[in-house]
């Protein structure tokens, strides 16, 4: 099972609180470090110093790290145009020497919209420029130096791109992921190199595995070459004692978080992980939400 550590600035965090953490998760072993894209805190939590930028973030770790990868859980398709976004993620895995990967979604949360003047289209609509986007972000990168790209869509349209930056990577991977039973399985078996599973409720993993794996065959596409993931937010203790301080420190009880996500001592946690690897997870994302606790991150190591 490969572990990657996910968190979520948002809530909280300046660029320093992320490199600090990305440079532990990288000594320690693990397989990446990923970060959420949302300019808006969730909850009751004060969200100061405020939101960071995904993509000026990852630029910054591409810099400062060395060999642990790093990438969006999900980058929101309402956010950027297709084209700088190409730009953008490029010349991040440029920086980093070919490190980078892209989670992209149709975006959800209405209210950091709102709070930022960002344009909020219904639902079809936002899934109508995800596929666009997926098109002209794949078709820039696969483009043949000293060709151009040309695409036309119904919200996009490209004329003669030089289709530059190239990424360092032949194929930089593409996550998508979610609970929608039709639109997101087809694009996953389309355009992703991992399918993830976003916090899933009990019993709902294999049945989700059973669409993506359709859509798959149904484009004429191997399933086994789709990774399947899975986030899940994280809370590990020594003991009882410290899973219930862990816990009240991100206000949630640790019976709700044993039954959500991945807590309980280091034996529970290793249950939960065997768990999601007998419904197909080869790939877990543990979203760290206390980015203060460094010694949470090196009790979660022995979990590798």
């Amino acid at each position: 099972m490969e572990l990657r550590i996910f968190t979520e600035p948002q809530q909280g965090a300046t660029y320093d609180d992320l490199l600090a953490v990305a440079r532990l998760a990288e000594e320690l072993g693990f397989d990446a470090f990923f970060r959420s894209d949302h300019y808006l805190k969730m909850g009751d939590v004060s969200g100061l110093p405020g939101p960071t930028d995904s993509w000026v973030v990852l630029a910054g770790l591409a810099r400062d790290t060395s060999t642990i990868r790093l990438g969006t859980l999900m980058t929101s398709a309402t956010f950027r145009f297709p084209g700088p976004l190409a730009i953008s993620v490029a010349n991040v895995d440029q920086m980093s020497g070919g490190r980078v990967e892209l989670g992209i979604g149709a975006g959800w949360f209405e209210q950091e919209h709102q709070a930022y003047a960002i344009p909020f289209p219904p639902v079809g609509e936002r899934f109508d420029r995800l596929e666009e986007q997926l098109e002209i972000i794949t078709g820039v990168w696969s483009t043949p130096e000293g060709e151009t790209f040309t695409y036309r869509g119904h919200h996009y349209e490209v004329v003669d791109s030089p289709a530059l930056p190239k990424p360092v990577q032949a194929k930089v991977p593409i996550l998508i992921g979610g609970a929608g039973r039709h639109r997101t399985p087809n694009l996953a078996a389309r355009f992703a190199d991992e399918f993830n599973h976003p916090f899933p409720a009990p019993g709902s993993i294999v049945p989700m595995n059973d669409r993506v794996k359709a859509a798959c065959e149904a484009v004429g596409r191997d399933p086994a070459t789709l990774t399947i993931s899975a986030a899940q937010v994280v809370c590990v203790g020594e003991d009882e004692a410290e899973v219930r301080r862990r816990a009240e420190a991100i206000g949630r009880e640790p019976d709700e978080l044993r039954t959500n996500g991945i807590a309980g001592t280091l034996a529970e946690a290793q249950d939960k992980l065997q768990a999601l690897a007998e419904q197909g997870v080869t790939r877990v994302y543990l979203q760290v939400l206390d980015l203060s606790d460094h010694d949470h991150l090196h009790l979660l190591a022995k979990l590798r």
